[in-house]
């Protein structure tokens, strides 16, 4: 952890009272838990290209999205074709490889053939069109080369998982036939399965890739260069300014950060990674126990995938999904996000009351009112992003605009100052960003592409309906655990696109509004890195505080199940998305759903003001619901609740404080 100095005030991190698991390695956990951490570290001319490379293709974004785009398809092709020359030269065909060993001489024949199956669609675009549906010998191997290529390079900077299920899509189209009649189709040839998804535009060359090549990778170009400018360190120092001092601060502070850090980043694990390596032991430090902490930070670090404005770039696929401008997506995400977060506030806060923990020393804390005078800016790039987008400025163009004013603003302060290095660095760094994510959205391409072409995405919509009955909750539950299922090990992107093309359909099926759906199947499949035994997010964070994986997986669980709850809320109540609105019944809403988060988190913790009895658990719980699901009577009810275990805690914790101040009086006298 670097010096955070303010001015004459200056904390370090050694002065911390931070003990315990000092030593985890960040390379090495990263390495472990994210695969896309583990690319080669290149040396000598090999180091440079390779940096050459990733800086020809941010310029190459950064240009296009100021000046004008090419047409979508070609668009598309370039970035693929810098994506796959990167991911062969920056990543090993196996685990086993060194990180320090050179290029070997065949992956970079993996990288020719790659760009040059992707530059095809560039260099013979015209003629391609011309053709359109009668595609040559060498139109089908180059589809062939691409598709191969792409499915081994996604393997490489990403787990199985996806490749596998893209592989799985390509072969049920040719055996369509041959499959059960629930599942069957009249199956496809090869070189329409190849023309579809190599020439068409619902298959790699899709709506994912199409998002991917332009508004995902400027903002995660906007997250490097604010990352350059400090914002990471700022952060962190600012959350400990606001929330290090109270009851159980530095469990505070791992939510704060985490989720404000989960604004500008895409992954989960990497969020882990990057604060929980200062959150995790200060929060052992001053009481909590390891798998608590662990959780803690893998709580609020998922939570960063469902934060506006970026939300884990899953928003702008989302928003071109329903057709409606962005802003939309991230307004209706604003609700559930802060019952999300209130949910693990209260959490933590429980718990450390529970346990008699305190917060850091002020004298041990940076000082809020100069850390804002001096690095307070590095924030305005964030509001400047949410000014271009309500102005109504594309979420393109806002990504532009906002690299240009945080490049402006960097220059107020000397620590700040985006130099020449540090603009080659952030390009650098925000290829090597994107490129994960350009592997998943083009991979997945071709599970969308199945789902055209087949028409799979329906029959599983009508087998969840007809499996639930016909009944709304069933179904709710059921699609709940197809992404949960779906979900697990892909990338927050992928992930989306797989869960909202094969889960969401069935609630379409029962009236839920395409928002609410989406938002649902996006909810459940980031939930998949807190579900053991699968708990990506978790597992770094154990690793970190040196838990037990799998206690520190079950305890990210019950500290995220208002995460569990909430999407059946606005599934039901669309209004918290913003559907509808109107203003009292929107306050009544969420005046009681915060109630309701109150309350079930009293449940989960077991603890308010004084430990609550197990019925009380239980009877906080079915308050909980009530407050959750929409409708007078039930809110009452829940209200109801709520005041009596209110009065029966205060009392309770009451009695114990005056018999503690009789046994005081009694061992004083």
């Amino acid at each position: 952890m670097k010096e955070m100095e303010i001015k004459e005030t200056e904390l370090k991190a050694t002065e911390l009272p931070i003990t315990g698991n000092e030593q985890v390695d960040l390379d090495d956990l990263m390495r472990k838990y994210d695969v896309e951490a583990r690319f080669r570290t290149l040396e000598g001319w090999q180091g440079k290209l390779v940096a050459l490379i990733a800086i020809a293709m941010s310029s190459f974004h950064f240009y296009t999205s100021g000046f004008g785009l090419l047409l979508a398809q070609k668009q598309g092709a370039v970035h693929l074709a810098f994506t796959l020359c990167l991911v062969f030269l920056l990543y090993p065909a196996t685990s086993k490889q060194s990180k320090n060993q050179g290029i070997p001489f065949y992956d970079f024949i993996l990288a020719a053939l790659g760009v040059s199956a992707a530059m095809y669609l560039v260099v013979f675009f015209n003629d391609l069109t011309t053709r359109a549906g009668l595609p040559t010998q060498t139109d089908l191997i180059m589809g062939f080369i691409l598709i191969v290529t792409l499915l081994e390079a996604t393997r490489r900077i990403s787990n199985p998982v996806l490749p596998c299920l893209a592989l799985t899509a390509l072969l049920y189209c040719y055996f369509g036939r041959s499959l059960p009649e629930m599942i069957a189709h009249r199956g496809f040839s090869i070189p329409r399965i190849v023309n579809h998804m190599y020439l068409g535009t619902e298959g790699i060359f899709g709506t994912p890739l199409e998002v991917s090549s332009t508004f995902v990778f400027m903002f995660i170009l906007f997250g490097s260069v604010l990352e350059k400018t400090g914002l990471g360190k700022f952060i962190i120092d600012l959350s400990m300014a606001l929330a290090g001092w109270s009851t159980g601060g530095p469990a505070k502070v791992a939510v704060v950060s985490s989720g404000l850090m989960g604004t500008v980043s895409g992954s989960s694990v990497a969020n882990v990674c990057t604060t929980g390596m200062f959150t995790i032991p200060l929060m052992k430090s001053v009481g909590y126990e390891p798998h608590f902490a662990g959780a803690v930070e893998a709580v609020a670090s998922t939570g960063g995938q469902i934060m506006p404005p970026v939300m884990g770039a899953g928003a702008f696929i989302m928003a071109q999904f329903l057709g409606v401008p962005y802003i939309e997506v991230a307004l209706a995400a604003v609700v559930p996000a802060l019952l999300y977060y209130f949910a693990v506030m209260v959490q933590v806060h429980f718990e450390a009351t529970r346990l008699g923990l305190k917060g850091i020393p002020w004298s041990q804390l940076p000082p809020l009112w100069p850390l804002l005078k001096s690095k307070g800016f590095l924030l305005l790039p964030l509001v400047a992003i949410i000014y271009f987008l309500l102005a109504g400025f594309t979420p393109l163009r806002a990504a532009f605009n906002g690299i240009i004013v945080s490049f402006v603003l960097s220059w107020l302060n000397k620590e700040t100052r985006l130099t020449p290095t540090r603009i080659i660095e952030a390009f650098q760094s925000g290829a090597r960003g994107a490129i994960g994510v350009a592997c998943a959205c083009a991979t997945v391409g071709m599970v969308v592409g199945m789902g055209t072409l087949t028409g799979l995405a329906l029959r599983i919509a009508n087998a969840i309906v007809t499996l639930a009955g016909g009944s709304k909750i069933l179904t709710l539950f059921y699609t709940m655990l197809a992404s949960i299922i779906l979900g697990t090990g892909l990338p927050t992107t992928a992930n989306f696109i797989v869960t909202s093309t094969m889960a969401a359909p069935a609630l379409f099926k029962l009236g839920v509004p395409a928002k609410a759906a989406y938002m649902f199947v996006f909810y459940f499949g980031i939930s998949a890195d807190l579900t053991p035994p699968v708990a990506l997010a978790a597992y770094a964070g154990s690793g970190i505080a040196g838990s037990d994986p799998m206690k520190t997986g079950f305890t990210a669980f019950k500290l995220a199940l208002a995460g569990f709850l909430v999407p059946y809320v606005y599934v039901y109540n669309p209004m918290l998305l913003f559907i509808d609105v109107e203003f009292i019944p929107m306050v009544q809403a969420v005046f009681t759903a915060l109630l309701g988060v109150f309350l079930l988190s009293m449940c989960t913790i077991g603890y308010f003001k004084a430990k609550v009895a197990w019925y009380l658990r239980l009877l906080a719980l079915a308050g909980a619901l009530g407050l959750l699901i929409p409708g007078t009577s039930s809110d009452l009810a829940g209200i109801g609740v709520f005041v009596f275990i209110f009065l029966l805690q205060t009392a309770k914790a009451k009695i114990i404080a005056k018999k503690k101040e009789t046994e005081g009086l009694q061992t004083e006298g």
